[in-house]
């Protein structure tokens, strides 16, 4: 059921999560499912199946709100997009207003106060980090040495003393996720990090089976990537029926042209005709 709620653009709406139902479900592990969305039709589909998160690049709030103003929307903050502290209280300010619920960065714990200073909801980014995966040298899970586990749990701690309401946990070994979620205030959304976390997230593309790449940690429950190489035979099919039509001039015929009556013909050529 949809709480109703003022957004950030103080418009009166309907949300199935809200921050508070967020932190109401703390313990219940897989209360809330997430999923990413950056076009009105992907947070559609979404909120048609049931989906209550989504988390999306901040600049696409508008388009993912077009398709649903029912989900939770956490809009990233880019690397690059905002840089300085009053930019990326600008970037925040305006995705808010866009429509999204909370914002989420992975940038240092001064930045989380600053922006949760502001009432901002943020979520974290701690475990494996794509963007700096070269720190870690290789794309692998997080907590599987006793030093590696305890810096992560004093992250978590950090984190949340800086003001962070939730953290998505990315590759964390699921047994020390287990551990720390149990341990921490911050709901906790799981990417790959096992099922102690009050939200379950996957990547809308590794759920749909689009692409030929699928991460150990993901489930795929469609085949959109055969679909997409049958959409691609079936253009190349068509254009070259097309083109072998037109080498045996079967293309166009009578209903592909327009035709008028052939007295119209006679009557301009009578008149186009050169004087004798």
């Amino acid at each position: 059921m949809a709480d109703r709620i003022f957004s950030f653009g103080a418009k009166p709406v309907s949300r199935l999560a809200t921050v508070a139902s967020l932190r109401s479900a703390k313990g219940r592990h897989g209360a809330f499912a997430q999923v990413t969305a950056d076009t009105s039709e992907e947070a559609a589909a979404a909120e048609m199946a049931g989906i209550e998160m989504i988390t999306c690049r901040a600049a696409n709030v508008r388009h993912v709100r077009q398709g649903s103003e029912a989900v939770f929307v956490t809009a990233a903050l880019g690397f690059a997009e905002a840089i300085t502290d009053d930019e990326i209280l600008r970037a925040a300010f305006g995705a808010l207003t866009d429509g999204a619920d909370a914002v989420i960065t992975g940038r240092r714990l001064d930045i989380v106060s600053l922006l949760a200073s502001e009432d901002i909801p943020v979520m974290g980014h701690l475990g494996f980090v794509p963007r700096k995966s070269t720190w870690v040298g290789k794309v692998r899970g997080v907590g599987r040495s006793v030093d590696e586990a305890e810096q992560l749990f004093h992250r978590f701690r950090r984190l949340e003393e800086a003001g962070a309401f939730a953290v998505e946990a990315e590759l964390v070994a699921a047994p020390l996720m287990a551990e720390i979620t149990a341990r921490s205030d911050l709901v906790t959304v799981s990417l790959g990090s096992g099922p102690a976390a009050e939200v379950q997230f996957l990547f809308t593309s590794d759920i749909c089976g689009d692409g030929d790449f699928r991460p150990r940690h993901a489930r795929a429950y469609g085949d959109l990537e055969r679909l997409r190489r049958q959409i691609a035979d079936e253009r190349v099919s068509a254009l070259k029926s097309f083109r072998e039509d037109v080498a045996a001039a079967n293309f166009p015929d009578i209903n592909e042209t327009i035709n008028v009556d052939e007295t119209l013909i006679h009557e301009l050529l009578k008149r186009i005709a050169p004087s004798p």
